[in-house]
């Protein structure tokens, strides 16, 4: 059974960077796409980005603006977010989720199986 564990969160001052990791277990991720999804209070969840299997990635404008950076090691088993340049209105809790490979990975999460139980991230001065 494979499970997804997301870590990296925690509190970064306003224009600080910040790594998070989706680590796998239970099974191997180099034949799914990952995505990365947030949720701030109050408001509904978000796709950020999402790599595919072969390593193509697909970034959120609405949300990145240049500022993501999605990147996979398939031989840790696992996926990375670099997040740049970070506001206050990046504080939300990011998950990280999975799905059998298809031609391209997607940002719609109700396409997505697999899910972390997410890590909180904070900006703030």
């Amino acid at each position: 059974q494979l499970q997804l564990v997301e870590s990296g969160g925690g509190l970064v001052r306003p224009g600080g960077s910040l790594r998070l990791s989706c680590a796998a277990s239970g099974s191997t991720l180099d034949y799914l796409d990952i995505g990365w999804f947030r949720q701030a209070p109050g408001k509904e969840r978000e796709g950020v980005s999402c790599i595919d299997s072969r390593g193509s990635t697909m970034v959120s404008v609405d949300s990145g603006n240049g500022r993501f950076t999605i990147s996979r090691d398939n031989a840790k088993n696992t996926v990375y977010l670099r997040i740049d340049s970070m506001s206050p209105e990046d504080t939300a809790v990011y998950y990280c989720a999975g799905r059998p490979t298809r031609r391209h990975c997607s940002l719609e999460s109700s396409s997505y199986v697999y899910w972390g139980q997410g890590t909180q991230v904070t900006v703030s001065s």
